[in-house]
């Protein structure tokens, strides 16, 4: 099955996605929200401003309240998220959402999405190689999408650390205006601040 992932900055890089595309939405269409990463920071305040970037585009939005393994048990939420037209994964905590999504039927639809958007830090956790936002070393990931490495930027210092240790592994650094697109091969940059490396080398994706 294709996908079509973005991963993006901020709420406001989504918007920006929406605006100017490539991310087509029409009247009716149905919108999941996933608050997992928000889970000890506020999933209804998350939800909701998530849920607001889309008032102008006359879909249906849901947010789904997953915020532990046991609510990923629930198949109405697996189902919801196989059958959304658009998902819509909510800034937060990366480690929590790994935790969270691992090796279960909800983190394999959310892998199948058709269409996925990951917001700010939570781009890390969706990656093979997952970048911890404690310290900047590499970590497994998720897997759900593979040809390099995501992260939100740190503090310079942290960035140097993250590079030394990936080495080989390319490291796509999205800013608050930037965003990446993956079209079931290979990420690409789109649009906004994006820094691309190899090692401590600049690469283009």
């Amino acid at each position: 099955m294709r996908t079509s992932t973005y991963a993006v900055g901020s709420l406001g890089a989504l918007s920006t996605l929406l605006r100017d595309g490539p991310v087509e939405l029409h009247e009716g269409d149905d919108v999941v929200v996933v608050p997992t990463a928000a889970a000890f920071t506020g999933v209804t305040e998350a939800s909701l401003r998530t849920s607001a970037v889309f008032d102008d585009f006359g879909v249906r939005v849901e947010a789904l309240i997953v915020t532990d393994r046991a609510t990923t048990s629930d198949s109405y939420f697996t189902s919801r998220v196989l059958n959304a037209d658009l998902v819509v994964l909510c800034d937060g905590s990366a480690l929590h959402a790994r935790a969270v999504w691992r090796a279960n039927d909800f983190g394999d639809a959310i892998k199948m999405a058709s269409t996925l958007v990951v917001v700010g830090e939570v781009v890390a956790a969706i990656c093979e190689v997952m970048i911890d936002p404690r310290g900047g070393a590499p970590a497994p990931g998720l897997a759900f999408r593979n040809g390099a490495a995501l992260c939100v930027p740190s503090s310079d210092e942290q960035m140097r650390r993250t590079r030394s240790l990936l080495k080989d592994v390319v490291l796509v650094a999205i800013g608050p205006t930037g965003i990446v697109g993956h079209d079931g091969d290979r990420w690409s940059v789109l649009a906004g601040d994006v820094v691309v490396t190899r090692g401590h080398d600049v690469v283009e994706l």
